[in-house]
């Protein structure tokens, strides 16, 4: 009996070992090259995109695990309070960098205007949000990010799996090394920081040189920004936002938390009814998303309307589209 518990305990270990989902749990290799599920990815993009299996081997042998990538995924800074939230982003110092942005690329912004219905002080407040207006794009090679996090972070593989390949094509329609660039821990890149399935489809070549170059191109990051905004819905001269005051029973709402209920469920006559008066004039047949805050001052009360979801759609949170638009009033004036 003592000998049979041996043996399969034996068997669990080298099973465990050569799991291609247990990578993380013995010591990690030098590169991702020997990588089970790297080796699947591989065998897709060749199969799927006709990728030359050599070079994606010699790609995949200079990815490298970085531990500090998983760290920072679970410390998102989403997670702050709103009061905390807010000082990093909606700042003089930010809006004063924006509006010289403004001036620097004002002929390119109207264009972007113009063209896609998105004010200019939204496209730079994004861009100011994102990377300082260029200036802090990110230091992590995008490679190590995303196999890091396709490989070894279980809890959001399967979406960084997409962006990897989504990653591995771009770098061949756009001719560029997929060990050279860098943007954030999660992948994202450039100007406006696109994660690669996003540069795919919104990222454009908005100075007609035949590149679509977000990383080194204001031109093209600009555009890029405002052609994600028009083809993800928004409308031209309407509000984004508006403070409220609340007299109801907040049980009686279900406010956005975290990630949830981002998209508008009420019109916004019913949330008048329940007590969420907004304080500018609004048509109250409009769809409308309840929001209370944790402010310095206690709680605060917000309304977003239609296109305030569409920038949530930029980033899935509510803290985030706050700041842009705060931001961007502070540039705007």
């Amino acid at each position: 009996m003592r000998f049979n518990t041996l043996v399969v305990s034996v068997i669990v270990s080298i099973v465990t070992v050569f799991s291609p989902n247990s990578w993380s749990m013995v010591d990690r290799p030098a590169s991702y090259d020997g990588h089970p599920e790297a080796l699947l990815l591989i065998d897709e993009m060749v199969a799927e995109h006709a990728f030359d299996r050599q070079a994606l081997l010699q790609v995949f042998a200079k990815a490298q695990y970085k531990h500090s990538i998983v760290q920072l995924m679970d410390k998102p800074a989403e997670g702050k309070p709103w009061k905390d939230y807010r000082p990093i982003f909606v700042t003089t110092k930010r809006a004063n960098g924006g509006k010289a942005f403004m001036a620097s690329h004002r002929e390119t912004l109207l264009r972007a205007e113009q063209q896609f219905g998105v004010p200019a002080e939204i496209i730079v407040a994004i861009i100011g949000v994102e990377t300082r207006y260029g200036k802090q794009a990110g230091s992590t090679r995008v490679l190590d990010a995303l196999s890091t996090l396709a490989f070894d972070y279980p809890r959001r593989s399967a979406f960084f799996r997409k962006e990897l390949k989504a990653y591995l094509l771009l770098t061949r329609d756009e001719q560029l090394n997929p060990e050279s660039l860098k943007g954030s821990y999660a992948g994202a890149m450039g100007y406006g920081q696109f994660m690669p399935s996003s540069f795919l489809n919104y990222a454009i070549d908005f100075d007609g040189d035949g590149h679509r170059d977000i990383w080194h191109n204001p031109v093209d990051a600009i555009g890029s920004v405002a052609n994600y905004f028009s083809l993800h819905g928004w409308k031209s001269n309407e509000p984004v936002v508006s403070k409220a005051r609340f007299s109801g029973n907040g049980n009686d709402v279900t406010w956005v938390a975290g990630r949830k209920h981002l998209k508008p469920e009420y019109q916004l006559s019913q949330l008048i009814a329940l007590g969420l008066e907004p304080e500018a004039e609004l048509e109250q047949d409009q769809p409308a998303t309840p929001m209370r805050l944790r402010g310095e001052r206690g709680k605060e009360y917000w309304l977003g309307l239609h296109n305030f979801y569409v920038i949530t759609r930029y980033n899935h949170s509510a803290l985030y589209a706050m700041s842009v638009y705060l931001l961007s009033q502070k540039i705007a004036d």
